[in-house]
């Protein structure tokens, strides 16, 4: 650092030294140029106006030169002026100031000049080492030049001023070199040593396994070398957790899933083979910020399972480009390296015209596939020119996807979602070698309710080109049979849960999705403690500008198959029918905008919003008010503060695949407090036994139940919510991409008709034998 320092000291003196005598050269030359300037001014000024008087003593003939004499002798003993000369026309000296004669022994050029070219001219000129300005004009008399004005001014005091003003900049100089270097020594010891040796506390910190503050870090001075320190240090805490985990799970002989876990799988069960993802949805997404591009993380669970898969296999992750400078990022084959600050993955964006987006996405997608497999009373719409859309963005992703396949041997395909039903028979036409699996994650309705979509039997189809379909629980999974069966001819095998079309094998499985809870799941928030869930309560109060006993959460997408409104009948219920809770209870709802390009979803944001008034107004008292409706997009950990303050957080889906508002919650809740009430038509309801269920349509049951979560004795809250949050620890979201990857990876892509026929021969022997038994 000394030496550092030292050289720095050295440069900017020499910097400085340098810039600030070329400023003060050039400053110079300008004074320089100015005075000489002036000088050459008021001499022209004096000159026009002796000349005149000059002219008409000329004129006196016999009188001429006593005249003339006593012209010149008046002019000296003026501020810089040391005289004036009179030439003839032949350049002999007529008249001259007496001490002018000493300095000016012979006729200058310039009044020579004036003679012969008839009009004023000036020269600097030395004379005996004294520096002169001498200013001639021709003298006339009869329309023709008599002779000549010379005036002579001293021009020497230009010097001796500029040399005053070197002196001044020099010290000028001396002093700014001394300020500067003073002030970037201050510097270097507030902004960089600090922060360099606060970074090093920072890695002996790390590398000793001891917690240590950054707040923030000071680093921000080295950007750069800040988020280095910063990827290194949260790779060391991954390891160091790792680790950890991986020794205390060895001494209690269980079984936890962890990323890393994870990702050694994913490398031994794919067996060198590589991996590629295809969603809608982007792990990440570049925004312009004004002259910035910013990279957004969207808040996915997704992102969160896959992400260590892809990350262990050097995958490719296949997505819509939909951020305003997603395009700015790209090589010239709309790839590029992931996660920005530590890369081991390829995201390849597929770009959508607005068209496209408009009928594959808002309407096929959502106005049609999403109403249909969501119970929840919304009559979807179907188009022919969304349909069109949605099979030619199915087709131009599975293009995308084949151009990166391409040489690559039995590659393994996870297709993501609704979006995407067809993308899997695509594949397979062009690449039977490929491993195909499709993740359904939205309920999968009976037969009856599916048979509304007119193009039911393509849909059919297209799933039933993956080797493996997984759906959230085990109901989809039976629904999704019975619609094989009533719209396509194929074999089914209930035991195994497998389908035979065309020669071609479809295991249908069950896979709940879930969250990252772990036992170090606090390592996050780089060492710091949440506050006590009171403090942040009242923080989170206060800021609401709302004073209030008991604290409700919910959390969700502003959609119609949320129940938010009927969550907002419930709570008001609640108050009506418990009158002492009025006051003291406060629900905040956070709903973020969705979909708003389609009109059912414009107008429950209004509706959402209206109800929320009308409640307010009913019931609202002071600094209280039962409902308050946060209609903006959240961050996560925004989010995570209002479910760590929560005495009960609220899930009244009408119909959900999953539902991991009610996951998160308890992931969140490390402190064993609040309560969940849950919906039991969310698939989480399947597992989450300890949650209060209920039917949200049942508006009474629904305020009983906030009632009884707000009265539920202590003991009763922690036992609760220690069974449920070691239900999402023991089945978190890496197992969910575990058990995914296992499943397509056992796939046999040799079974043939054959072996299902001989199946099929098997299970009608035995149905004959538990009849002739019956008979």
């Amino acid at each position: 650092m000394r030496l550092l320092s030292a050289r720095l000291i050295v440069s900017l003196i020499v910097g400085i030294t340098l810039v600030s005598s070329a400023f003060s050269y050039y400053s110079a030359v300008r004074e320089k140029r100015a005075l000489r300037t002036d000088l050459q001014h008021r001499a022209q000024v004096l000159t026009e106006s002796l000349v005149g008087n000059v002219e008409r003593s000329w004129n006196h003939g016999s009188n001429k030169d006593r005249e003339l004499e006593q012209l010149v002798q008046r002019f000296g003993n003026r501020e810089h002026l040391l005289g004036v000369a009179i030439y003839d026309d032949h350049g002999a000296l007529v008249a001259i100031t007496p001490d002018l004669r000493k300095t000016l022994n012979t006729v200058p050029p310039v009044a020579l000049q004036a003679i012969n070219e008839g009009h004023e001219d000036s020269g600097f000129v030395k004379v005996d080492g004294q520096s002169l300005l001498i200013m001639a004009a021709p003298v006339r008399h009869d329309d023709s030049i008599s002779g000549s004005l010379a005036v002579v001014h001293d021009a020497g005091y230009i010097r001796s001023q500029i040399m005053q003003s070197w002196r001044q900049s020099f010290l000028g100089i001396l002093a700014q070199v001394v300020l500067i270097v003073s002030i970037t020594l201050l510097i270097i010891r507030w902004s960089i040593a600090g922060p360099i040796a606060r970074a090093a506390l920072w890695m002996r910190a790390l590398r000793t396994g001891k917690t240590f503050r950054h707040d923030g870090f000071e680093l921000d001075v080295f950007r750069p070398l800040a988020r280095e320190v910063a990827t290194i240090a949260e790779s060391l805490n991954r390891a160091r957790n790792a680790a950890e985990n991986e020794a205390r799970l060895r001494d209690a002989a269980e079984s936890l899933w962890t990323a890393d876990r994870l990702a050694v799988q994913v490398r031994t069960r794919l067996n060198g083979s590589n991996l590629y993802v295809v969603s809608n949805r982007e792990p990440y997404t570049h925004k312009r910020d004004g002259r910035d591009v910013e990279v957004v993380v969207p808040p996915s669970g997704l992102v969160t399972a896959l992400e260590p898969i892809l990350n262990a296999c050097n995958g490719t992750w296949i997505a819509h480009g939909s951020g305003n400078a997603d395009m700015e990022v790209v090589d010239s084959h709309d790839r590029l390296r992931v996660p920005p600050d530590d890369p081991h993955y390829t995201l390849r964006r597929v770009w959508l015209t607005k068209e496209e987006e408009e009928g594959y996405y808002y309407g096929f997608a959502n106005e049609g596939l999403w109403p249909l497999c969501h119970i929840a009373h919304t009559r979807p719409l179907f188009r022919a020119s969304d349909w069109q859309a949605y099979q030619e963005v199915n087709a131009k992703f599975t293009a995308a996807l084949l151009e990166e396949i391409e040489g690559d041997k039995n590659p393994v395909v996870l297709v993501q979602d609704y979006h995407f039903a067809l993308v899997p028979q695509m594949i397979k036409e062009k690449r039977p070698d490929a491993r195909v699996a499709i993740f359904w994650h939205i309920p999968w309705p009976n037969p009856e309710a599916f048979g509304i979509c007119p193009w039911q039997r393509q849909l059919v189809d297209g799933l039933l080109g993956a080797d493996l379909i997984g759906f959230h629980v085990q109901s989809h999974c039976n629904n999704f049979l019975q619609t094989v069966d009533r719209v396509v001819e194929s074999r089914i095998d209930l035991e195994h849960f497998c389908v035979l079309r065309h020669g071609h094998g479809t295991l249908v499985r069950p896979f709940p999705i879930s969250v990252a809870l772990s036992d170090d799941e606090a390592s996050s928030n780089d060492g710091e403690e949440p506050p006590f869930w009171y403090d942040e309560r009242e923080t989170l109060l206060r800021g609401l500008g709302v004073e209030a006993s008991y604290l409700g959460v919910g959390v969700d997408r502003v959609d119609y198959t949320k129940g938010i409104l009927e969550r907002f009948l419930a709570i008001e219920r609640f108050l009506e029918k418990y009158p002492a809770y009025q006051g003291k209870f406060t629900f905040v709802q956070i709903g973020a905008p969705s979909r708003t390009h389609i009109k059912r979803y414009h107008d429950l944001l209004a509706e959402v919003e209206s109800e929320a008034e009308r409640i307010n107004w009913r019931f609202q008292a002071g600094k209280w008010k039962p409902i308050v409706y946060l209609a903006r997009q959240h961050s996560h950990k925004e989010i995570e503060a209002y479910y760590r303050s929560a005495d009960l957080c609220l899930v009244t889906s009408l119909h959900d695949g999953m539902n991991l508002v009610a996951k998160e919650f308890l992931a969140a809740r490390k402190d064993e407090r609040g309560v969940l009430i849950l919906s039991q038509f969310t698939g989480a309801a399947r597992e989450l036994r300890d949650a209060l269920l209920i039917n949200p349509y049942d508006i009474e049951r629904s305020a009983d139940a906030i009632r009884a979560a707000l009265e539920m004795a202590p003991e009763e809250k922690q036992l609760r919510i220690q069974r449920m949050r070691r239900v999402i620890k023991e089945n978190n979201i890496y197992r969910w991409a575990a058990k995914l990857i296992a499943e397509l990876a056992e796939v046999r892509l040799d079974k043939d008709e054959q072996q299902m026929e001989e199946a099929e021969a098997h299970r009608e022997e035995r149905k004959m034998r538990v009849g002739a038994h019956a008979a």
